[in-house]
């Protein structure tokens, strides 16, 4: 008999429930499968190379494996639920990054950390335009300003504290704090700079 083409590869076989992010997650890393079995339970076969799933014997995706660090995820687009996919389709997060750099550097930061915290990358996309589109209502100078005042708080700045922060119009309160300084320097600087007299310079009282 002719040898097998392929060598054959040991498996193991573990069970998972489909999470609300349709992923799945195995060996700490996260694997997607059809959006339709979130909360089901499902059986994996994981190999050297690559990890399957199977939902009543019926294999519904498959993966090449992931090494690494954990907490990676392998997403096939078409399992992702019809809103999630024209995200995918419309926006990335380097159009979103690039539009925030257009705000400024703090709104760029904060863009990049909320994109950051999310499991699945486009779970952020609806966070990120909802944040941009603050400049709309409030200019992007002060949306850049309230960006700047949210991270001095948290790294991961959320929405609604960036929006909290415009809408109580803090974020303008900041600037007219620095301005009233500013004034009351100059004034005092105006004030005291000339109070030294003439016999300070070695001028005489008589002339």
């Amino acid at each position: 008999m002719p040898l097998p083409q392929k060598p054959f590869e040991l498996s193991t076989w573990k069970i998972a429930t489909v999470q609300l992010n349709y992923h799945i997650a195995v060996d700490k890393m996260n694997y997607s499968t059809s959006y339709e079995y979130i909360k089901h339970k499902v059986d994996v076969r994981i190999t050297q190379n690559m990890v399957e799933i199977f939902y009543k014997g019926q294999r519904i995706a498959s993966h090449k494996r992931l090494y690494g660090h954990p907490g990676q995820y392998s997403t096939n687009v078409e399992h992702m639920p019809e809103k999630h996919r024209q995200y995918t389709t419309q926006w990335n997060a380097e159009r979103f990054i690039r539009w925030a750099s257009d705000v400024g550097p703090n709104a760029e930061q904060a863009v990049k950390a909320i994109i950051a915290s999310r499991k699945v990358e486009q779970q952020s996309y609806k966070t990120c335009i909802a944040l941009l589109k603050l400049a709309d209502t409030y200019s992007t100078e002060r949306l850049e300003k309230a960006c700047e005042k949210a991270l001095c708080y948290h790294s991961c700045p959320s929405f609604r504290s960036i929006r909290t922060i415009l809408k109580t119009g803090s974020d303008k309160r900041n600037n007219e704090i620095k301005k009233d300084s500013l004034e009351k320097e100059e004034k005092a600087t105006q004030q005291y700079a000339f109070i030294r007299g003439k016999t300070y310079y070695g001028g005489n009282n008589n002339d």
